[in-house]
């Protein structure tokens, strides 16, 4: 009887362990990630870049919030946001306290589905399938997050392009709305990426292939993007189980190369997808996969 009832006990108090420490711990263990990336003209000065993804703020999360608002020691040349900042009806408010010393940079951003909608109970299994019916929440005060972070100089790259010259650099800038949800049209911004410019940037919340492919063909440098939370559960020498969107397991979080070089675009494009910060309420773990923020170093590619 003993040994009938030993081996049932023993695997369901791993996976109680495994659930605390998913949601009790690696949840709130705030990291800061780094990359370098060669996007850069011979001989130019490193630029820093700071992206944040996916926080899905909540008014209580104030380590978070602390954590976000420290960010702004790295001395960032410039703050990019790919969406999904909030994750209640009063979550602005925290969110902006979070990001309140990283508004006097210069910044980009675009919105997300848990920018607009609030978020709701979902079986998890439904993303293990393709094409899965969505049901959206509420609507949250999105407008209110928007036009706050324009107010500060940031600029609004949802399906609009846009052009900051920072740390004496042109970037020249463009961005799609939540392609995971369909809302991208980049008609609105396709065309040659500006080739005066020092350096090509494309914003995209969800890291969907046809929308990578368009900027990359358009000529784009460097690809920022978020909404995968690096698959959120990981297992160790295997990875994500899912991607939630059309990009392959292999580059679900981190930088990537997304196109290599050609004739028509003789330095390719890098693609970076943030692990993001966060999670929906109703799913507040992450295993092998911690939440995260990254400082990418763009630097000079080889002469």
């Amino acid at each position: 009887m003993r040994a009938t009832t030993a081996l049932p006990a023993a695997v369901l108090g791993s996976a109680t362990a495994g659930i605390a420490y998913a949601s009790l711990y690696e949840r709130t263990r705030w990291t800061l990630r780094r990359f370098d990336v060669p996007v850069l003209a011979p001989g130019s000065a490193p630029l820093r870049v700071l992206q944040l993804s996916d926080l899905h703020m909540t008014a209580g999360q104030r380590s978070k919030q602390e954590w976000v608002a420290a960010l702004a020691e790295l001395q960032p040349d410039l703050v990019v946001d790919t969406g999904d900042n909030l994750a209640g009806h009063d979550a602005v408010p925290g969110t902006l306290r979070a990001l309140e010393p990283l508004l006097a940079l210069p910044g980009a951003f675009v919105m997300a589905s848990n920018d607009y909608y609030a978020p709701r109970p979902k079986n998890p299994l439904k993303y293990f399938k393709r094409d899965h019916e969505r049901v959206h929440g509420d609507e949250l005060p999105w407008r209110d997050l928007r036009d706050a972070l324009a107010a500060r100089g940031w600029i609004d790259l949802t399906n609009a392009p846009g052009e900051l010259t920072v740390g004496g650099r042109r970037i020249a800038f463009a961005g799609v709305d939540d392609s995971h949800l369909r809302l991208d049209r980049y008609d609105l911004v396709a065309g040659p990426a500006d080739p005066t410019a020092d350096l090509r940037i494309g914003l995209a919340h969800s890291p969907e292939p046809r929308v990578l492919d368009r900027f990359a063909a358009d000529g784009y440098d460097l690809l920022l993007c978020g909404h995968t939370h690096g698959g959120q559960l990981r297992v160790p020498f295997y990875g994500a189980l899912v991607t939630n969107c059309g990009i392959d397991r292999a580059r679900v979080r981190w930088l990537h190369r997304w196109a290599e070089p050609s004739a028509a675009h003789p330095h390719g494009t890098w693609l970076h997808v943030s692990a993001g910060l966060g999670t929906s309420p109703y799913a507040p773990y992450r295993f092998a996969c911690p939440p995260e923020a990254t400082l990418l170093t763009l630097t000079a590619r080889p002469g």
